[in-house]
Protein backbone atom coordinates (compact mmCIF):
# COMPACT_ATOMS: atom_id res chain seq x y z
CA UNK A 1 0.00 0.00 0.00
CA UNK A 2 0.68 3.62 -0.37
CA UNK A 3 -0.14 7.24 0.28
CA UNK A 4 -1.16 7.24 -2.93
CA UNK A 5 -4.49 4.63 -1.97
CA UNK A 6 -5.03 6.52 1.27
CA UNK A 7 -8.04 8.51 0.33
CA UNK A 8 -10.04 5.58 -0.88
CA UNK A 9 -9.45 3.33 2.18
CA UNK A 10 -10.10 6.18 4.40
CA UNK A 11 -13.51 6.15 3.07
CA UNK A 12 -13.78 2.35 3.52
CA UNK A 13 -12.73 2.75 6.81
CA UNK A 14 -14.90 5.34 8.21
CA UNK A 15 -18.22 4.32 6.12
CA UNK A 16 -17.76 0.40 6.02
CA UNK A 17 -15.58 -0.41 8.97
CA UNK A 18 -16.48 1.33 11.60
CA UNK A 19 -20.13 0.31 11.18
CA UNK A 20 -19.41 -3.08 11.35
CA UNK A 21 -16.85 -3.19 14.25
CA UNK A 22 -17.77 -4.00 17.98
CA UNK A 23 -15.68 -1.95 19.79
CA UNK A 24 -17.29 0.76 17.60
CA UNK A 25 -20.38 -0.34 17.35
CA UNK A 26 -20.94 1.35 21.45
CA UNK A 27 -20.39 4.92 19.34
CA UNK A 28 -23.63 6.36 20.42
CA UNK A 29 -22.63 10.26 18.79
CA UNK A 30 -20.05 11.85 16.34
CA UNK A 31 -16.42 11.06 16.64
CA UNK A 32 -14.95 13.99 17.29
CA UNK A 33 -12.67 15.58 14.34
CA UNK A 34 -9.73 15.83 16.39
CA UNK A 35 -9.89 11.99 17.01
CA UNK A 36 -10.74 11.69 13.08
CA UNK A 37 -7.47 13.38 12.68
CA UNK A 38 -5.38 11.57 15.02
CA UNK A 39 -6.48 7.92 12.81
CA UNK A 40 -5.74 9.77 9.78
CA UNK A 41 -2.07 10.46 11.37
CA UNK A 42 -1.68 6.74 12.78
CA UNK A 43 -3.07 5.10 9.49
CA UNK A 44 -0.56 7.34 6.88
CA UNK A 45 1.72 6.27 9.38
CA UNK A 46 1.51 2.66 8.82
CA UNK A 47 1.37 2.95 5.37
CA UNK A 48 4.96 5.12 5.18
CA UNK A 49 6.56 2.30 6.92
CA UNK A 50 5.68 -0.40 3.80
CA UNK A 51 4.01 -2.84 6.48
CA UNK A 52 0.26 -2.36 4.98
CA UNK A 53 -1.12 -4.50 1.49
CA UNK A 54 -4.01 -3.17 -0.41
CA UNK A 55 -6.67 -5.19 -2.85
CA UNK A 56 -6.98 -3.19 -6.01
CA UNK A 57 -9.73 -4.78 -8.84
CA UNK A 58 -7.63 -5.20 -11.80
CA UNK A 59 -10.98 -5.34 -13.63
CA UNK A 60 -12.29 -1.83 -13.15
CA UNK A 61 -10.54 0.76 -15.27
CA UNK A 62 -9.32 2.83 -12.45
CA UNK A 63 -8.05 0.03 -10.63
CA UNK A 64 -10.47 0.57 -7.08
CA UNK A 65 -9.11 -0.50 -3.48
CA UNK A 66 -11.59 -2.70 -2.49
CA UNK A 67 -9.81 -4.03 0.63
CA UNK A 68 -6.45 -3.61 3.03
CA UNK A 69 -4.46 -4.40 5.88
CA UNK A 70 -3.11 -1.64 7.83
CA UNK A 71 -0.31 -3.32 10.34
CA UNK A 72 2.59 -1.85 12.00
CA UNK A 73 5.73 -3.08 13.33
CA UNK A 74 5.78 -2.94 17.17
CA UNK A 75 8.42 -3.85 20.01
CA UNK A 76 8.38 -5.26 23.53
CA UNK A 77 8.33 -1.32 24.66
CA UNK A 78 5.46 -0.04 23.06
CA UNK A 79 3.24 -2.26 25.61
CA UNK A 80 3.86 -0.02 28.32
CA UNK A 81 3.95 2.89 25.93
CA UNK A 82 0.09 1.77 25.10
CA UNK A 83 -0.98 0.73 28.84
CA UNK A 84 0.31 5.06 29.74
CA UNK A 85 -1.59 6.15 26.41
CA UNK A 86 -4.97 4.22 27.29
CA UNK A 87 -4.53 5.87 30.57
CA UNK A 88 -4.15 9.32 30.00
CA UNK A 89 -8.20 9.20 28.42
CA UNK A 90 -10.95 9.90 30.46
CA UNK A 91 -12.92 7.27 31.96
CA UNK A 92 -16.04 8.61 30.36
CA UNK A 93 -14.78 8.67 26.93
CA UNK A 94 -15.81 5.39 24.51
CA UNK A 95 -12.86 5.77 22.71
CA UNK A 96 -10.48 5.86 25.68
CA UNK A 97 -12.20 3.17 27.08
CA UNK A 98 -11.49 0.93 22.78
CA UNK A 99 -7.65 2.19 23.99
CA UNK A 100 -7.81 0.35 27.52
CA UNK A 101 -9.18 -2.77 26.18
CA UNK A 102 -6.47 -3.10 23.24
CA UNK A 103 -3.79 -2.35 26.24
CA UNK A 104 -5.61 -4.53 28.24
CA UNK A 105 -5.28 -7.34 26.25
CA UNK A 106 -2.01 -6.66 24.67
CA UNK A 107 -0.40 -6.65 28.41
CA UNK A 108 -2.31 -9.95 29.53
CA UNK A 109 -1.64 -11.96 26.74
CA UNK A 110 1.96 -11.39 27.28
CA UNK A 111 3.21 -11.84 23.46
CA UNK A 112 6.73 -10.51 24.07
CA UNK A 113 7.07 -13.53 26.45
CA UNK A 114 5.91 -16.20 25.05
CA UNK A 115 7.03 -16.47 21.93
CA UNK A 116 10.46 -14.95 23.20
CA UNK A 117 10.70 -12.21 20.41
CA UNK A 118 11.54 -8.67 20.76
CA UNK A 119 9.85 -7.28 17.43
CA UNK A 120 6.21 -8.13 15.98
CA UNK A 121 4.27 -7.54 13.21
CA UNK A 122 0.83 -6.11 14.62
CA UNK A 123 -1.81 -6.59 11.95
CA UNK A 124 -3.87 -3.56 12.74
CA UNK A 125 -6.97 -3.19 10.89
CA UNK A 126 -8.58 -5.30 8.14
CA UNK A 127 -10.91 -4.40 6.17
CA UNK A 128 -12.86 -5.61 2.45
CA UNK A 129 -15.33 -3.34 0.84
CA UNK A 130 -18.96 -4.86 1.24
CA UNK A 131 -19.00 -5.34 -2.68
CA UNK A 132 -16.19 -7.98 -2.56
CA UNK A 133 -16.62 -10.05 0.84
CA UNK A 134 -17.46 -13.65 0.92
CA UNK A 135 -14.83 -14.35 -1.92
CA UNK A 136 -12.39 -15.14 0.52
CA UNK A 137 -10.11 -11.61 -0.02
CA UNK A 138 -9.63 -11.14 3.57
CA UNK A 139 -7.89 -14.67 4.19
CA UNK A 140 -5.58 -13.22 0.93
CA UNK A 141 -5.18 -9.82 2.14
CA UNK A 142 -3.62 -11.75 5.26
CA UNK A 143 -1.29 -13.78 3.83
CA UNK A 144 -0.06 -11.06 1.93
CA UNK A 145 0.10 -9.53 5.23
CA UNK A 146 2.34 -12.24 6.62
CA UNK A 147 4.29 -12.22 3.20
CA UNK A 148 5.41 -9.07 4.01
CA UNK A 149 6.10 -9.13 7.24
CA UNK A 150 8.23 -12.16 6.50
CA UNK A 151 10.11 -10.50 3.69
CA UNK A 152 11.15 -7.55 6.42
CA UNK A 153 12.23 -10.07 9.30
CA UNK A 154 9.41 -10.06 11.35
CA UNK A 155 9.11 -13.43 13.15
CA UNK A 156 5.53 -13.03 14.45
CA UNK A 157 2.44 -11.15 12.99
CA UNK A 158 -0.33 -10.69 15.82
CA UNK A 159 -3.88 -9.66 15.43
CA UNK A 160 -6.43 -8.68 18.24
CA UNK A 161 -9.91 -9.63 16.85
CA UNK A 162 -12.70 -8.11 18.29
CA UNK A 163 -15.09 -9.42 15.68
CA UNK A 164 -15.86 -13.20 15.75
CA UNK A 165 -15.97 -13.27 11.78
CA UNK A 166 -12.42 -11.94 11.87
CA UNK A 167 -10.98 -14.06 14.82
CA UNK A 168 -12.33 -16.86 12.68
CA UNK A 169 -11.21 -16.55 9.74
CA UNK A 170 -7.42 -15.89 11.30
CA UNK A 171 -7.75 -18.94 13.40
CA UNK A 172 -8.59 -20.70 10.45
CA UNK A 173 -5.69 -19.51 8.65
CA UNK A 174 -3.67 -20.97 11.73
CA UNK A 175 -3.35 -18.13 13.70
CA UNK A 176 -3.50 -19.34 17.52
CA UNK A 177 -5.53 -17.58 19.88
CA UNK A 178 -3.38 -17.17 22.90
CA UNK A 179 -5.68 -14.91 25.02
CA UNK A 180 -9.55 -13.82 24.94
CA UNK A 181 -11.57 -11.50 27.42
CA UNK A 182 -15.45 -11.32 26.96
CA UNK A 183 -16.95 -8.32 26.63
CA UNK A 184 -18.62 -9.00 29.82
CA UNK A 185 -16.28 -8.56 32.05
CA UNK A 186 -14.73 -5.19 30.78
CA UNK A 187 -16.15 -2.57 32.88
CA UNK A 188 -15.65 0.90 33.61
CA UNK A 189 -14.96 2.35 37.38
CA UNK A 190 -18.65 1.88 38.55
CA UNK A 191 -18.93 -1.30 37.29
CA UNK A 192 -20.68 -1.12 34.29
CA UNK A 193 -20.00 -3.28 31.29
CA UNK A 194 -18.82 -1.20 28.44
CA UNK A 195 -19.33 -2.96 25.46
CA UNK A 196 -22.29 -4.69 24.59
CA UNK A 197 -22.29 -5.90 20.29
CA UNK A 198 -24.88 -7.65 18.74
CA UNK A 199 -24.43 -11.35 18.67
CA UNK A 200 -22.24 -13.13 17.76
CA UNK A 201 -19.54 -11.25 18.69
CA UNK A 202 -18.92 -11.78 22.79
CA UNK A 203 -14.84 -11.60 23.33
CA UNK A 204 -12.13 -10.16 21.78
CA UNK A 205 -8.95 -12.60 20.55
CA UNK A 206 -5.31 -12.16 20.47
CA UNK A 207 -4.08 -14.68 17.52
CA UNK A 208 -1.04 -14.93 16.40
CA UNK A 209 1.54 -16.84 14.22
CA UNK A 210 4.88 -17.48 13.83
CA UNK A 211 6.26 -16.27 10.31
Amino acid sequence: MTLADYETIKHIFEEQFINGEPLFNSITGPIDPEMWNLYDEYHQSMIAAGTSVVAIDDEEKDGRVVGFVLAEGQSIDDVEKHRQEAECIPDTDIIGHIKRIISKVEVEANIYERYGVSRLLYSHLTSVDVSMRGKGLGSRLATSAMDLGRSKGYPLMTAFCSSFYSARQKEAMGMECIYSLKFEDYKDTEGKVVFTPPEPHKEIRVVAIKL
